[in-house]
């Protein structure tokens, strides 16, 4: 990869940490038999060990240093650590209940969830078709609570959590593998402290000697941070407006899987919803490049 252009090396990175997530249901499908509950409780055990690891080989002490000047930041790093420890729970219930292609639409929401914010918080000045775009999203729900009669709750959590994770995230402004480090450290006691518990009341999956099953979870800190070490590559090689487009890889892999390899049921009125969202996505993005494009014309 050493021979390629740093851009070429950034489309690569995207590629591969986009569609590793796409794929993630594949990993919880595996793991259905084990709550929700458990396995987020190793997600963040795991991925502390394995971040442990790489801050001490790659150095990144800086951030900690940092941190110690600035403690108010700790408030927010525990508000965002509930936010993605929300965000994870939420997403490996919803695969193990068949609801890959939900789960998928809040991803897909998620984009347009982050730019809302971004007028609220920021006072972005949203365009004509931006506000086009959002008010098609918020269409699209609208749309399937009426013909459905529900409200796709799933969807709406993780596209919220996410969304408002990455605000907090952005005003704390920490490395991304250093800020994802200390939000596991966070939540590590009350991981360990359940983990306890089910072991102590013998409803563990998690076994020793290991079983295919605690093999599996041992690899809940890989599934967790590899991605988002391909992720941070792709951020210092390439443009966020090309990176953008990248992130509808992940819902559209995880769609394709959730009605061509498990067979989920996507009725009319949740197809139209999509369709909507799609369309929202499509506009929203090629608005975006088009002012971008414009502002550097100018």
């Amino acid at each position: 990869m050493n021979n390629l252009s740093k851009e070429a090396q950034g489309y690569i990175y995207a590629l591969l940490a986009f569609v590793f997530w796409g794929l993630i249901p594949i990993y919880f499908k595996l793991i259905a038999s084990v709550s929700a509950a458990e396995i987020l409780a190793h997600r963040i055990i795991w991925s502390v060990v394995l971040l442990f690891g790489m801050i001490i080989v790659s150095r990144q002490f800086g951030a900690f240093t940092l941190l110690v000047r600035d403690i108010h930041k700790i408030k927010y790093l525990v508000l965002s650590a509930l936010l993605v420890s929300l965000n994870w729970l939420v997403f490996i219930w919803a695969v193990s209940h068949n609801m890959i292609a939900e789960s998928s639409l809040g991803y897909y929401i998620n984009p347009l969830v982050n730019f809302a914010l971004g007028i609220l918080f920021f006072k972005d000045r949203p365009t004509f078709w931006q506000k086009i775009a959002i008010a098609l999203a918020f269409s699209a729900i609208a749309y399937q609570a009426i013909t459905l009669g529900s409200i796709p709750i799933v969807s709406l959590v993780l596209a919220f959590s996410f969304g408002f994770y990455g605000l907090i995230r952005k005003q704390i402004n920490l490395p991304a593998m250093t800020g994802l480090y200390i939000e596991t450290l966070i939540l590590l006691p009350l991981a360990l402290l359940y983990f306890g518990y089910l072991v102590s009341t013998n409803q563990n999956a998690f076994v020793f000697p290991p079983n295919a099953i605690s093999w599996l979870l041992l690899l809940a800190g890989f599934i967790t941070v590899v991605p988002l070490l391909w992720f941070n590559a792709a951020a210092t090689r390439i443009s966020l407006i090309h990176l953008g487009f990248f992130q509808y890889i992940s819902p559209t892999v995880s769609f394709l899987l959730a009605i061509f390899v498990y067979d989920e049921i996507l009725v009319p009125e949740k197809l139209t919803s999509f369709v909507l969202i799609w369309i929202a996505l499509a506009i929203f993005s090629i608005d975006g490049y088009l002012k971008k494009r414009r502002t550097k014309e100018v």
